[in-house]
């Protein structure tokens, strides 16, 4: 597929469009033991075509990503290994109706993906998604910093 049809001709695009056909036209797989996997391309697609803005509050992290257009089924918001956050979905094409078709289509459709990894102080168990008109907002709450351990006493004996 050629992605400057779909506006996305940036450098990025063009070295993962050149090695997707460099993988499918090669015969033998073997030579290409270092390429990397259709997956792993696929979502370095989605990665890259996903902007995120982050931004750090005193006691919270907030992820805020536009998702014009989509119903919150189309959206997972996940925690993988007890310390990223996984933000992914699909946007499906519009089915075309009948004496409809398309003279142009700019707008992104397929999946995207996001995977950030939370600071230690991210407080898991305390994650909130809402997405109101198009934009995507996920709080994670922090944890409380730990309390100041107090030095121990010990009584001198005298012997």
């Amino acid at each position: 597929m050629d992605f400057r049809i779909l506006g996305l001709d940036s450098p990025l695009f063009t070295t993962l469009n050149q090695m997707i056909d460099n993988s499918e036209d090669s015969a033998d797989h073997s030579k290409s033991i270092n390429a990397p996997t259709r997956t792993y391309v696929r979502d370095a697609k989605a990665m890259a075509a996903t902007p995120a803005d982050v931004k750090e509050y005193p006691n919270s992290y907030v992820f805020i990503i536009d998702m014009p257009g989509l119903k919150s089924g189309d959206i997972k918001v996940q925690v993988e290994d007890d310390n990223v956050l996984l933000i992914s979905g699909e946007r499906k094409r519009e089915e075309e109706k009948e004496g409809a078709k398309y003279v142009r289509m700019e707008r992104r459709v397929g999946k995207f993906m996001r995977k950030f990894v939370l600071p230690e102080n991210a407080n898991t168990d305390a994650i909130s998604a809402v997405c109101q008109d198009g934009v995507l907002t996920v709080t994670v709450q922090k944890l409380p910093p730990p309390e100041p351990k107090k030095p121990k006493t010990i009584e001198v004996k005298i012997a």
